[in-house]
């Protein structure tokens, strides 16, 4: 006889604000869920006590809370504009006790293995008291993050100083009286530089390329909070908000910056005009990318040297599913260059991978924890959908075929770490559109 999956719980990988998402759009569908989360609470990384939490004690958003709250449920008034991992923390704890969505979580618990089996899915897991178990889901959401795996590449040479990736800094007394050379310049990579001055004896910071930087307050207003909901065209947007931002941020290229060989918001935009007020002020200085390794020394691709104790690389995160086959994601792995070939960056194509779900796999100026929430509402008016009887063979054809342009207007760089970045406003549109053809789905 065969077995009735709809009998079954589906399979809820993470507990930050992802996994939570998932498991409140789970809820309101009045779905079966059943959670799985490697730290000892909810909140993924902004949980900075959870063991592969890369936030540091200086970390806050960088994107305003109004325009990355859940929609329906705000943070409080009284929050900063741009809330600290700590407020942060405390709010995903808030939206869990809410909605009662610890309860349906185990903790300190690791997936091991996801697969397919037969018409379900069998999740291995380890728990805290080291015993693996093995239990079937009707389908998985998977939202364990994209911030947890380091990117760490390798240099020709030897270097006698320490050399650690960026996850593993958690506050400036860490580099007290060294000499520090910070390797990249993203989000992460300028935060700690401006820790880094106010302790090490020296702060470098080495780049391949240039960047846009868009400073978090415009006319006393968080930056991401202007032009809310009157998208312009690309072309117009970029010739419009770089001659301001240079209005409010100077030229980079004045303070030691390559110029960028990219339109803005064709990368990530660097919202951090601090580095720049440091960099004005000889705190630190911008070097070229590495050449090789020798000794104490780092040598740079102009052939200018300098000695340092410590390497600190602020290179990123690869995507990281150790638990699942990439084939089921039709993708070549880590360090592959590229991302999972899924449909609007959450379904897994293929009869195969039928009722396999990556949330979260997406990045995008402004598009908050409310498009990650979209996301989960999506799958959730999918697998109610499918539970009920209703027609989805056409949304299922969509899944396994369609590739629809989700870039907005924007050429963003090929680069390994755009390769899942969207436009927010084409992106949540194509969201949308899916969850009212899913609700307006009838028999």
């Amino acid at each position: 006889m065969p077995e009735d999956v709809t009998q079954l719980s589906y399979a809820v990988i993470g507990a930050g604000p992802t996994g939570l998402a998932a498991a409140r759009n789970l809820q309101r569908r009045d779905l079966p869920w059943s959670g799985y989360e490697l730290g000892p609470d909810v909140g993924g990384l902004w949980n900075i006590d959870a063991p592969r939490s890369t936030v540091y004690e200086s970390a806050h958003l960088i994107s305003s809370r109004t325009t990355t709250q859940f929609t329906e449920f705000p943070m409080a008034e009284g929050v900063a504009d741009y809330p600290s991992h700590r407020e942060l923390a405390a709010y995903f704890g808030a939206f869990a006790d809410e909605f009662d969505l610890r309860a349906g979580y185990r903790f300190d618990t690791e997936v091991l293995d996801v697969r397919r089996d037969g018409d379900a899915w069998a999740v291995t897991s380890r728990g805290p008291d080291g015993t693996e178990r093995v239990e079937r889901h009707a389908g998985v959401l998977v939202a364990n993050g994209t911030l947890s795996e380091p990117n760490v590449p390798t240099f020709a040479g030897d270097f006698s100083g320490e050399i650690w990736h960026t996850s593993r800094y958690k506050r400036g007394e860490q580099l007290a009286g060294k000499r520090v050379l910070i390797v990249g310049a993203g989000n992460s990579g300028c935060d700690i530089a401006v820790d880094a001055v106010h302790h090490a004896a020296s702060v470098d910071i080495s780049v391949r390329r240039g960047y846009h930087f868009v400073p978090k307050y415009v006319l006393g207003k968080p930056a991401d909070t202007l032009n809310q909901g009157r998208p312009l065209p690309p072309k117009i947007k970029q010739f419009i908000d770089s001659r301001v931002l240079k209005l409010f941020t100077g030229d980079p290229v004045k303070f030691g910056f390559p110029a960028p060989d990219h339109a803005i918001y064709e990368s990530h935009p660097i919202v951090n005009s601090l580095i720049l007020h440091h960099l004005g002020h000889g705190d630190l200085s911008v070097k070229p990318d590495i050449a090789r390794m020798d000794g104490e020394d780092v040598v740079f691709v102009d052939g200018s040297h300098a000695p340092y104790d410590v390497v600190l690389l602020a290179t990123g995160y690869s995507l990281h599913y150790p638990f699942l086959d990439p084939a089921l994601l039709a993708w070549d792995g880590p360090g592959s260059g590229g991302s999972p070939d899924l449909y609007l960056n959450v379904f897994a194509r293929g009869e195969a991978a039928r009722g396999l779900f990556v949330l979260g796999m997406i990045e995008a100026s402004g598009i908050g924890w409310q498009g990650r929430y979209e996301q989960a509402e999506m799958v959730a008016a999918y697998l109610a959908a499918s539970r009920e009887g209703r027609p989805v063979a056409a949304f299922e054809r969509r899944i396994d075929a369609d590739h629809p342009d989700l870039s907005g207007g924007y050429r963003y760089l090929g680069l390994e770490r755009m390769s899942y970045y969207v436009n927010k406003d084409a992106y949540r549109g194509a969201v949308r559109r899916e969850i009212a053809g899913l609700a307006g789905a009838s028999t």
